[in-house]
């Protein structure tokens, strides 16, 4: 207190309290944002709970790292003064990016971000406001200007799902210039991207941080297609995201490598030879060895299958000629064929096209080369499966371990289950499912998978 009787403002005091109110408002103006979206889209449930709220002020005007939304409190505020439609919305862009772990980003060998962090940013800005576009709903409408649907028309690609890594592939071939780029920025871009790139992607704690949306992201996609209409009009581009997120990512090699047999092979098998009962044998009684080293040796390795190639008009050429190469680098592993092998390589459509015996690696190297896609008819996968069947009443194979089915899916099955392992690979981009029957092997795939 002063002498005349007033009291002194305390500065540093005065700042607190203003900072303490403004924490105070915006927990309320987030948590009002939660509700508003959970009372329109209940499936996300789960995933409004994993963030809690933490004002930082390096933030602009809020993000994540995955583990806590961030936000700066003067620039909350005065979105909030924008209206609630775009609180709601910064909300839900931040939290669509944890749910399809665009916050973290692939790294490489040293920790650094193996992606170009600009194009980065913009892809998973685009995939996520292009899904909020596509739900139409009040509480997060914001009415898209001409650039951006330009800008939409020229990015995503027509019968894709424009997940962000198909998005960050396409902004690098268009090889916009750094203007676009800015002008793209301005439109899509919602929150701040900064805490993606701050923690150690290899730590535990990001690893489980991963799972956790990764189990957020399997059941939100099972509350929507159990609760479709929880989705609201227009949720298809979120559900189609969703499914494109959560199918497996198959490495074809591992799925080929299950169709190896285990043989005896004669070959010696230094892995259970012990070298000190042979040396004291030999000492002990000159040229008597106590053990000696197996002449055979279990081996999983390629034996006979056959691999059916879907030549309908449905079934594009490039696929197969993929597909094949993949096949063919797998075979010629060293330790991954018998010194026989015994592929039968058929093309069909409604009928069989051909059937081509391949011996040996070098045969396939030399089939792939003159490869020629032979047919052009509708799909009928039974032709190849009674075809098969003639196969093995002559006794062509040894023992036939499973046949490999490429194809777009439609078809007409048999209805009898086989006397071997079958699997489809489904060559799908728009990542709809496909029924097949019990006794069949699904396994779907894209370009990019076999590239890998």
């Amino acid at each position: 207190m002063s002498d005349s009787g007033t009291f002194k403002v305390n500065p540093i005091h005065d700042a607190q309290q203003r900072a303490l109110a403004a924490e105070a408002i915006c927990q309320d103006i987030l948590t009002g944002a939660r509700n508003q979206l959970y009372l329109n889209m209940r499936f996300l449930d789960s995933a409004l709970a994993a963030l809690p709220f933490v004002g930082e002020m390096g933030i602009h005007p809020v993000g994540t790292d995955g583990n806590v939304l961030y936000y700066q409190p003067e620039e909350l505020m005065e979105l909030f003064k924008k209206g609630t439609e775009k609180v709601n919305r910064v909300y839900l862009h931040s939290l669509l990016h944890c749910i399809f772990l665009h916050v973290f980003p692939e790294r490489d060998s040293e920790g650094n971000p193996a992606v170009d962090v600009q194009y980065w940013n913009l892809a998973c800005d685009i995939a996520v406001e292009n899904m909020i576009d596509g739900l139409y709903l009040k509480c997060v409408h914001q009415p898209a200007s001409m650039v951006k649907r330009q800008a939409l028309s020229l990015i995503l690609e027509e019968g894709k799902v424009p997940t962000a890594q198909r998005i960050y592939r396409r902004l690098q071939t268009l090889h916009l210039p750094e203007n676009k780029m800015q002008e793209l920025r301005r439109e899509f871009s919602q929150d701040d991207h900064s805490k993606w790139y701050e923690n150690h992607p290899n730590s535990p704690q990001m690893s489980q941080r991963k799972k956790n949306w990764d189990d957020i992201r399997n059941r939100m996609q099972t509350e929507m297609e159990t609760f479709s209409k929880e989705a609201g009009q227009g949720g298809e581009t979120l559900a189609d995201q969703l499914r494109a997120q959560n199918r497996n990512r198959y490495d074809y090699r591992e799925f080929l490598r299950k169709f190896s047999v285990l043989k005896e092979e004669m070959k010696v098998d230094m892995d259970t030879f012990d070298y000190i009962f042979y040396n004291y044998g030999m000492n002990l009684y000159g040229n008597m060895p106590l053990i000696e080293p197996l002449e055979t040796k279990e081996e999983r390795k390629v034996e006979d299958f056959v691999i059916v190639i879907d030549t309908s008009m449905s079934c594009k050429g490039e696929l197969v000629q993929k597909f094949l190469e993949e096949t063919y680098s797998v075979l010629s592993e060293s330790e991954s064929y018998f010194r026989r092998i015994h592929v039968h390589i058929l093309q069909c459509d409604e009928k069989i096209q051909s059937d081509v015996v391949i011996e040996n690696a070098m045969q396939l190297k030399e089939y792939m080369s003159h490869f020629t896609v032979k047919g052009g008819g509708g799909t009928d996968f039974r032709p190849a499966f009674a075809y098969v069947e003639q196969l093995m009443r002559a006794k062509k194979f040894t023992k036939l371990r499973g046949l490999i089915y490429f194809t777009d899916g439609y078809g007409i099955y048999p209805a009898k289950m086989p006397p071997y392992e079958t699997a489809f690979v489904f060559m799908k981009e728009d990542y709809q499912d496909i029924d097949v029957p019990p006794w069949a092997i699904k396994l779907i795939l894209d370009s990019e998978d076999l590239e890998k």
